[in-house]
């Protein structure tokens, strides 16, 4: 800062400095903000935006249904980025007209090139950054495959990535340590980002064409409201489920899980009913037997559960728990499906 604007005193460097840091989260939240209103109007579920050191990232927990979606959710950061640098820019045209100051020309100044830079990086072709995403778009309508597209984006993003190690190795010896190791993290962070996108690639294609009746377990170990928390942890010994049904005359009533069983103290495990502990049916995320398995997928990884009921014409068919569907893609992946 003192080398654009300077003869400034210390107060007004710390000022934009401090403005300026915030101008940046503002800047990268508004790039996965863009992502995730395109995700959303496409129907994708986006439960939350992480911002972390190296930028941000929205989690959707779809992959995209064809490649023009793809290539429309990719583009929407750059876009945005670039939006806000000419926005930034406009402002500090009108404000240097005016004749203002370091303390407002300098954030403008600022918010126009890191948002220039953020929108320029993130186009580079190195999956799973939005050019490596566009990328994949591009392959997927060519070879008509996504995961065939992600494999070959992912290995494009991979060489991306050891370049940049390659290029931070060599600066750490030569000229700068700093930007060097900086280099080699990110060059890290994109070749496990690349390969955890491909997983669930691979994922998602092994669900595809699954439905919930399909893979979830019907024979039903219940209880009923008036068994005891003791005898509930015995359950959970004897079958080694993570939860069970609440159920009375073939109605289901909730759902307890260890959870709900551990807030109970031990002395009053002779006391405390299933009933009184149980997550009533109304407070219970449920799925449906014709339901898609990729979003009971999504609806337990937005909620944070690890078991669905299935429910159909109000009666309880089914369990789905996050071990079913992780013994079908194992399964189904090894056998080539």
């Amino acid at each position: 800062m003192p080398s654009h604007y300077p003869a400034q005193p210390p107060w007004v460097y710390w000022t934009v400095g401090i403005a300026s840091s915030v101008l940046l989260l503002l800047s990268v939240l508004f790039h996965e903000l863009f992502h995730s209103y395109v995700a959303k109007r496409r129907g994708m579920a986006v439960p939350d935006i992480t911002l972390f050191l190296f930028g941000g990232v929205a989690r959707i927990l779809e992959e995209p249904g064809d490649p023009g979606m793809e290539l429309e959710m990719a583009a929407a950061g750059p876009l945005s980025s670039f939006g806000l640098a000419i926005l930034f820019k406009a402002a500090w045209l009108i404000a240097s007209s005016l004749g203002a100051g370091a303390l407002i020309l300098a954030p403008l100044d600022y918010g126009f090139l890191i948002n220039v830079l953020l929108g320029a990086f993130n186009l580079l072709p190195a999956f799973p950054m939005d050019g490596g995403r566009m990328l994949r778009a591009a392959l997927w309508r060519w070879r008509g495959n996504l995961l065939e597209a992600t494999g070959i984006a992912t290995q494009i993003g991979s060489a991306f990535a050891y370049l940049f190690m390659f290029l931070g190795f060599i600066l750490m010896f030569t000229t700068s340590l700093l930007n060097g190791i900086w280099l080699v993290v990110i060059g890290w962070f994109l070749k496990s980002g690349a390969e955890s996108s491909l997983r669930q690639t691979i994922i998602s294609n092994a669900l595809a064409e699954l439905r919930v009746g399909d893979v979830m377990t019907t024979k039903i170990d219940a209880i009923g409201p008036d068994v005891p928390v003791g005898e509930i942890v015995e359950y959970f010994m004897k079958y080694k489920h993570g939860g069970f049904p609440v159920m009375r005359d073939g109605e289901f009533l909730g759902l307890v899980t260890v959870s709900d069983v551990k807030r109970v103290p031990r002395e009053d495990w002779h006391r405390v009913r299933a009933g009184d502990i149980m997550k009533p049916r109304s407070e219970i995320i449920s799925a449906s037997p014709d339901e898609p398995i990729i979003e009971a997928m999504v609806k337990m990884s937005a909620h944070g559960v690890g078991r669905l009921p299935v429910i159909e014409d109000g009666e309880l068919k089914g369990i789905i728990t996050r071990s079913d569907l992780m013994r079908t893609i194992r399964i189904r992946t090894e056998l080539g499906r």
